[in-house]
């Protein structure tokens, strides 16, 4: 495993190589356009400097160690790495190799996957787990990962029960859904693929019911309709998504 440096950025070469000495990682000087010698697995560069390498970091400052790290080890220590999910309306994510907790992350919605699909460009070896809770936000993601991974990608679905912790008495979503997703990296589940877990029911009148609830909790004063009840149940839509529709369709 060998890590090489390769910028015309002075400043880029110094924050490097002054950050590689302190965690005594070796490393090659590459001038930019220089062969790359067959066993350098990382190349550390800038971003003004056109390197073509298939596993590159940016080193634009000192942070680029956690990056770098991550890479070494999903690649060279690692066995078993899972990209864990809490599904929620802000689901928690966790990288969860051996045992041992790498990174998490927060997702802005349900349909926020594209740090997911960086997660798994990062450890190509990680398998994908989500929880089987909070089924309408879990279908809206898992559709929006089958459109960029594929219908027929495999996950692992897991139990999630009590895997939500509760902080000093009550839940606090900011820190509950990563632990969440962390307790859900560490559980066994049933392999699948993304297709088979979408086999989509008709939501039943109490769903549609408790969605346009929501709707009203929400909003304040807007009752979406069952139609659009029945898309937000169905994943097709976000409850924000469908009251912007319904607040739009009442204005013309």
């Amino acid at each position: 495993m060998r890590v090489a440096i390769m910028t015309g950025d002075v400043r880029v070469y110094y924050i490097a190589t002054k950050v590689l000495k302190e965690y005594k990682i070796p490393f090659l000087s590459l001038r930019v356009g220089e062969g790359i010698p067959y066993d350098v697995e990382v190349v550390l560069t800038g971003e003004k400097d056109q390197v073509e390498f298939p596993v590159k970091v940016i080193v634009r400052d000192e942070n680029f160690i956690d990056d770098l790290l991550a890479r070494l080890e999903g690649r060279k220590r690692f066995q078993n790495v899972f990209i864990a999910i809490d599904p929620g309306d802000r689901p928690g994510m966790s990288v969860v190799a051996d045992g041992k907790v790498v990174e998490v992350h927060r997702l802005k919605s349900p349909k926020d996957v594209e740090p997911v699909v960086e997660m798994l460009e990062k450890y190509p070896s990680a398998k994908l787990k989500i929880g089987n809770g909070a089924k309408r936000q879990r279908t809206m993601m898992l559709k929006a990962l089958g459109e960029v991974l594929g219908y027929d990608y495999p996950i692992i679905i897991v139990n999630e029960s009590r895997t939500t912790p509760k902080v000093g008495g009550i839940e606090s979503s900011s820190v509950v859904d990563i632990v969440a997703s962390i307790n859900i990296g560490l559980r066994e589940g049933r392999e699948t693929t993304i297709g088979d877990v979408l086999e989509i029911k008709e939501p039943t009148k109490r769903e549609i019911e408790h969605i346009k609830r929501r709707s009203r909790e929400l909003s304040g004063n807007i009752t979406i309709s069952s139609r659009l009840a029945r898309e937000v149940a169905l994943g097709n839509l976000t409850l924000e998504e469908a009251i912007e529709i319904h607040r739009r369709g009442r204005s013309r």
